[in-house]
């Protein structure tokens, strides 16, 4: 008795999750984490981008950033210094010429040690070349591509876009998913910027004419004002302090009531930070965000504890997308948009109203099929479907998966499958008592050896829906999670409740079973 209950149970709470979806207005009266289930872009519409990891910029970098610990390394005080020339960077190949043979192999063993093994380092005489190997570029990609996607979650989540699909496409590109979204410039705007941002001290002993011809002096270079692009300022290449430190950022006003940005370092940043405003008060230091000045403020006083803030003649909806941009991290690599695709409302509308059609067309063919067929029975079989395409719906909604067209079709062709669960076990009843066997017994001997057939069937179902979860995307996966979810329901409304129903039924009682002919 305790079994059938807990079988009613289930199927009960099973078809209650699926209330807010079917009857969106009684949704307000359940518990927050019983919601409607969420509609993918071709249902609800919104906005579709493919984004490309720019391998080629990062890798510019990576060399720059190469060259600067080869210097680094060779002229190390602590350890004693190496001297060289001609070092050069010639597209991420680093290549110098060290003056004394006998410190050739010293100069090896040294790059070796601080460089490890993600570099080739080849002698020729005198003259070292230094490169990334494929392998280390290659992790290089996957990790920019793997950092890339978290950064511009974090950066979508912030703006309160709800139910985002973000995932990795063909080793270098980002495909996003954006349900409701029907202008997604101000999306495109935040997250394909890198939002690097670095503190530099400005270089005052730069004279107008130099500003005029664009020559920077050595250690120094000419950046545009955000907000003015022709207004050049100089600033040293020398980063006081990265944005790498930064722990926080938040938009908020000033004294004057104007928007600005507040931002929190950590530990490390705190301590620089806190050195930088001591050491140059009343000097200027730049606030660089990707390789443009946001403001050159003067250092009127130290600033310690590690806050500062940015102004900038920000308007508030600026400040905020700059503090998502800050407070998500700088992307390791420029990202470029390379297409762009959006569906309207409307034709996600007449997509619903299509898979409603065919989800109940289906339905009722199945039921009037199943009622020829197997009388009582059929009718009982027929509830249990209505049972199992709730359950599917609920499971679904509360699982936190996102419908969408092939989703619809896998709960489609599930209700399909759903009726050999029945038929089996029905046609085995029918087998039972043409050899003589009493209802009562010929429905627990048909259930019980149709379950073999049935549990075959199902979990092969179940095992193909796994494998597309697990290496397909997008739709397929969508597809593959209503199957999944279909198929576990299915074994257990059309074997465990089906049964149950029957059971209260026949009542204990050998009734006639109107779809069996003796003969």
């Amino acid at each position: 008795m305790f079994k059938k209950l807990a079988i009613i149970f289930v199927a009960v709470f099973g078809v209650l999750l699926a209330v807010p979806t079917l009857a969106p207005s009684l949704a307000p009266y359940f518990p927050s984490w019983i919601q409607p289930i969420s509609l993918g872009l071709d249902l609800k519409g919104g906005a579709q981008l493919l984004l490309e990891v720019d391998t080629d910029t990062m890798f510019r970098e990576k060399g720059m950033q190469l060259y600067d610990d080869v210097r680094s390394a060779l002229i190390d005080r602590d350890k004693g210094v190496i001297r060289f020339s001609n070092l050069r960077n010639n597209d991420g190949v680093v290549s110098l010429v060290v003056r004394e043979e006998a410190e050739v192999s010293d100069a090896k063993g040294r790059l070796r040690s601080v460089l490890g093994d993600s570099v080739d380092i080849s002698s020729d005489d005198k003259t070292l070349t230094l490169a990334y190997t494929a392998k280390a570029k290659e992790e290089m990609v996957q990790d920019a591509l793997a950092r890339s996607i978290e950064i511009v979650r974090r950066r979508i989540d912030a703006l309160g876009t709800k139910e985002p699909s973000i995932q990795s496409q063909g080793g270098k590109y980002i495909l996003i998913q954006l349900p409701g979204v029907d202008n997604p410039e101000r999306i495109k705007e935040l997250i394909g910027q890198t939002a690097k941002m670095t503190f530099h001290l400005v270089n005052e002993n730069v004279t107008q004419e130099q500003l005029s011809s664009g020559h920077a002096p050595k250690g120094t270079e000419f950046l545009p004002f955000m907000d003015a692009p022709d207004q050049k300022i100089p600033v040293y290449t020398r980063i006081e302090v990265s944005g790498e430190s930064l722990k926080d950022s938040q938009a908020d006003f000033d004294q004057h009531n104007m928007p600005v940005v507040t931002t929190t370092f950590d530990a490390t940043g705190a301590r620089k930070f806190a050195k930088l405003t001591t050491d140059h008060v009343n000097e200027r230091f730049a606030i660089v965000l990707d390789g443009k000045v946001l403001s050159a403020p003067t250092i009127r006083e130290p600033i310690p504890g590690g806050r500062g803030q940015i102004s900038g003649g920000f308007t508030l909806q600026g400040a905020k997308d700059l503090a998502v941009l800050l407070r998500s991290g700088a992307l390791p690599a420029p990202l470029q948009v390379i297409e762009e695709r959006t569906v309207g409302a409307g034709l996600g509308a007449d997509t619903i109203a299509a898979g409603k059609v065919a989800s109940l067309a289906g339905m009722i063919f199945i039921m009037i099929f199943m009622i020829f067929c197997y009388r009582a029975f059929g009718v009982i079989a027929s509830f249990v479907l209505v049972v199992n395409l709730a359950m599917i719906i609920g499971i679904s909604a509360l699982l936190g998966a996102t419908l969408t067209l092939p989703g619809i079709a896998g709960i489609v062709l599930t209700l399909g499958m759903a009726v050999d669960a029945n038929i089996l076990p029905f046609e085995r009843i029918r087998d039972e008592i043409r050899e003589g066997v009493t209802p009562l017994r010929a429905v627990e001997a048909g259930f019980h050896r149709s379950m073999k057939a049935v549990m075959d069937g199902n979990l092969t179902n179940l095992i193909c829906s796994l494998v597309l979860f697990q290496f397909g995307a997008g739709p397929i996966r969508g597809f593959a999670v209503t199957l999944s979810v279909g198929v576990l329901t299915t074994l257990f409304t059309c074997v465990s409740l089906s049964k149950v129903i029957i059971d209260w039924y026949m009542n204990g009682k050998n009734k006639k079973i109107g779809y069996v002919k003796n003969k």
